[in-house]
């Protein structure tokens, strides 16, 4: 089993998200959870982490936001990343044209909302959306509520800033060949499962982990059932992964 684990939360998420990951998993690795602070770029971001990691090599697990990172921590330094998990993510930079514009009016008018009323009340609006419908003003979602409360409008703001700027991160998909966990909600409105098949398709090796009666927030809905996909990847055997890949390369090295 990988030594480290190297926990990456997503947007307005800080290591509460990965609380019950955390808990579970550290009698077996060291998990340490990234901190994005104020920072506004996701190369910004993973530069942080390869400069802050408590290992030159590590497991790398990101949700949300926070895939986005790990793909990107990857890029920089593919040799240090010795398995990828990405939960309820992408990897496809914002689009060109009216669509774009419109995910940049809804990040804005958020972020506006949270400016003007708070971000206690522009997180109960936002995270509506984000968890199945089933949790509703539970415990569960007041506690993300209190999560994103723990930010300030200038940190949305930044993390906006780094969303919308956003890189493709294509090349990384195809480039991995340590073992890959792609894990979503299946209810996840926000990062959609066929986002996530699309993602497994891709990536040569991926396994594929959907969590039933859940939405984006996986790790805090289906805490059991996210620590259980994560022990599971953490103990994949890495020579079955380079075997798979081996076999589709071809004979001037390049990938099939």
């Amino acid at each position: 089993m990988t030594a480290t684990l190297v926990l990456v939360p997503g947007l307005l998420c800080d290591e509460f998200v990965w609380s019950e990951q955390r808990r579970a998993l550290s009698s077996h690795v060291q998990v340490w959870v990234a901190n994005h602070g104020s920072l506004d770029s996701l190369t910004d971001m993973a530069a942080a982490i390869l400069r802050d990691a408590p290992a030159e090599q590590f497991a790398l697990a990101g949700h949300s936001m926070g895939g986005r990172v790990a793909l990107e921590v990857f890029r920089l330094a593919p040799h240090r990343v010795q398995r990828l998990a990405l939960l309820d993510t992408g990897w496809l930079p914002r689009q060109a044209g009216a669509q774009g514009e419109e995910e940049r009016a809804s990040r804005l008018a958020l972020l506006d909302t949270a400016f003007q009323h708070g971000m206690r009340t522009m997180g109960r609006q936002w995270a509506s959306g984000m968890v199945h419908p089933s949790r509703i003003d539970t415990p569960v979602f007041e506690a993300i509520v209190a999560m994103i409360e723990r930010k300030t409008p200038d940190i949305f703001a930044a993390q906006i800033r780094a969303l919308l700027a956003r890189p493709d991160a294509s090349p990384q998909l195809l480039a991995l060949e340590c073992p890959v966990l792609v894990l979503c909600g299946r209810q996840d409105s926000w990062s959609s499962l066929s986002q996530h098949l699309q993602m497994t398709a891709i990536i040569r090796g991926a396994r594929l982990r959907v969590i039933e009666e859940c939405g984006h927030m996986s790790t805090l809905e289906q805490p059991a059932a996210v620590t259980a996909a994560l022990a599971e990847w953490l103990n994949e055997e890495e020579a079955t992964v380079g075997s798979e890949r081996r076999m589709a390369i071809d004979t001037d090295g390049r990938a099939k």
